[in-house]
C-alpha cells in the first residue's frame, strides 16, 4: 500500500503545467461545529469572554489561538538548466521515491529548461520568524517563500535540514516580530485526545480538520520507510497533499505535533506527525550547525514479551547485531535483553531508542544487559547514522 508525504508539487515546462499524480481532490465538505461549551478546554475558556462561550467551539479557540503563526511555504527550483542538474536533486529524482509517495513521474528526454513548484506549510515558532516544517517540503529548493495568513509574502531562507527526521527550520527575512504559535508537550498525549490539523491542503490555505489522536509511538518503519528514524502520533484528522509542516494542535490550540505522511489507498484516512518533543532537540541542532546528529549502535530491537521466562518485566530484546557495529564490536549478542542504557532504565525499545539519540557519537554508552540469567555491563562507541541515499 503506497503511502504518500503530504505535499503538493507542481511542475510547468514549454508545453504547459500540472498538479502531481495522487493530488487530485475528490470531494470538499464543510463541517459545522456546535458550541459545546463543557468541551472547551480550560485555557480556551480562560481566553474567551462571557459572550463567545456561548457560541464558540474549544476547536474554534484552539485555532484562533494557533492558526496566526500557520504558514505556507513554496519553493522554485529551475530543474535541468545548470551543468548536471538533472531532473531534480535527492530522492526527488529517484523514481521509485517518486512512486513511493505519490510524486508526478520525471519524463524522459524533457526539455531542458524546466520548473518545479512544491508548496507545503509550516508554523512560525519563535517571534524573531523561525519557522518549522518537514524537510521534504524545501528539498532542494532554490527560493522559498512564505505566506502569512495576514496575507503577506515573505522571502525566507531555509537555515537546516534533517532528512533522516523530516524536520526543516526556515528563518523570514523581514523585519516582524511575527505570530507565534504555543509548543505544547507531546508527551502529555493520550489515545483519545482531540487532534487539530492546519495547513494547506491542495493549496486552500489555512484549512482546519478534527479528530483523535489515534495511536501514540507508531514507528516509521511499520509503514514500510526504513531511512527515517521517528515514532510517531497517528490521528484521523485529515491530513492531505499540502499538509506536510503544517501543526497539530491540541485542544488548548498548542503545537503538539508537526504533521508529514498521510496514508492513501485502500484504509485511507489514516495521519500522522512528528512529535513535538522530538522535533525540540532537532531544532536546537539545526539552529547551532545546520544539521543534526543521529547516533547508532547498530541492532535491531523487539518488545519483551512480560512476564519472559527469566522472570524479567522490562526491557528491549536485541534481535539482530550489525556484523562490525557498535554493539558487536562491544559484545552485544542476539536474544540479550537490554535493561538499562547511559544510565536509563529502559523498559521497552522506545527508551533504548531515546537513550542512544541522547549519547554521543564516539563517546561510550554503557548497557546492561541481561544474558540467560546474567547481567553483564558493556561500553558501545556510537556511531553517525547514515543519511538516506542521494542519487
Amino acid at each position: 500500500m503506497p503511502w504518500h508525504r503530504s505535499r503538493v508539487i507542481r511542475s510547468s515546462n514549454v508545453f504547459g503545467s500540472g498538479i502531481a499524480r495522487g493530488s487530485g481532490i475528490a470531494a470538499l465538505a464543510v463541517l459545522g461545529l456546535g458550541g459545546i461549551v463543557t468541551s472547551l478546554p480550560p485555557a480556551a475558556r480562560a481566553q474567551a469572554g462571557a459572550g463567545a462561550l456561548s457560541r464558540q467551539s474549544f476547536v474554534a479557540a484552539a485555532v484562533r489561538r494557533a492558526g496566526p503563526a500557520v504558514v505556507t511555504i513554496e519553493w522554485v527550483r529551475n530543474v535541468g538548466s545548470p551543468a548536471g542538474a538533472g531532473p531534480g536533486s535527492g530522492l526527488l529524482k529517484d523514481p521509485l521515491f517518486r512512486q513511493f509517495f505519490g510524486l508526478a513521474p520525471l519524463v524522459p528526454n524533457a526539455p531542458s529548461q524546466r520548473t518545479e513548484r512544491s508548496q507545503g506549510s509550516g508554523v512560525i515558532f519563535q517571534a524573531d520568524g523561525l519557522v518549522l516544517t518537514n524537510a521534504h517540503v524545501v528539498e532542494g529548493a532554490e527560493r522559498v517563500m512564505v505566506g502569512l495568513q495576514a496575507g503577506q509574502r515573505i522571502e525566507g531562507r531555509v537555515v537546516g535540514a534533517d532528512p533522516i527526521t523530516d524536520l526543516a527550520v526556515v528563518r523570514l527575512l523581514g523585519p516582524g516580530p511575527w505570530p507565534v504559535a504555543s509548543l505544547g508537550n507531546s508527551d502529555a498525549l493520550q489515545v483519545g485526545d482531540w487532534a487539530i490539523a492546519v495547513g494547506n491542503p491542495f493549496g486552500l490555505d489555512h484549512t482546519v480538520t478534527l479528530g483523535i489522536v489515534s495511536s501514540l509511538n507508531r514507528n516509521v518503519s511499520k509503514l514500510g520507510i526504513t531511512d527515517k528514524r521517528l515514532d510517531l502520533i497517528q490521528t484521523d484528522a485529515a491530513i492531505n497533499p499540502g499538509n506536510s509542516g503544517g501543526p497539530l494542535l491540541n485542544a488548548d490550540g498548542e503545537v503538539v505535533g508537526i504533521n508529514a505522511l498521510v496514508r492513501s489507498g485502500p484504509g485511507a484516512g489514516l495521519g500522522f506527525a512528528i512529535p513535538i518533543n522530538r522535533a525540540r532537540g532537532i531544532v536546537r541542532q539545526l539552529l547551532a550547525t545546520g544539521r543534526a546528529s543521529h547516533p547508532v549502535i547498530g541492532v535491531g530491537l523487539i518488545n519483551l514479551k512480560q512476564p519472559n521466562r527469566l522472570g524479567l518485566t522490562g526491557g528491549a530484546v536485541v534481535a539482530s547485531v550489525q556484523p562490525g557495529g557498535p554493539a558487536a564490536l562491544a559484545g552485544v549478542q542476539a536474544g540479550d535483553v537490554i535493561l538499562a542504557a547511559g544510565g536509563r532504565q529502559v523498559l521497552a525499545p522506545v527508551e533504548l531508542l531515546a537513550a542512544v539519540d541522547a549519547a554521543v557519537v564516539g563517546q561510550p554508552l554503557s548497557l546492561r544487559v541481561n544474558r540467560n540469567g546474567s547481567e553483564l555491563n558493556y561500553l558501545v562507541v556510537p556511531r553517525e547514522m547514515a543519511q538516506p541515499r542521494r542519487r
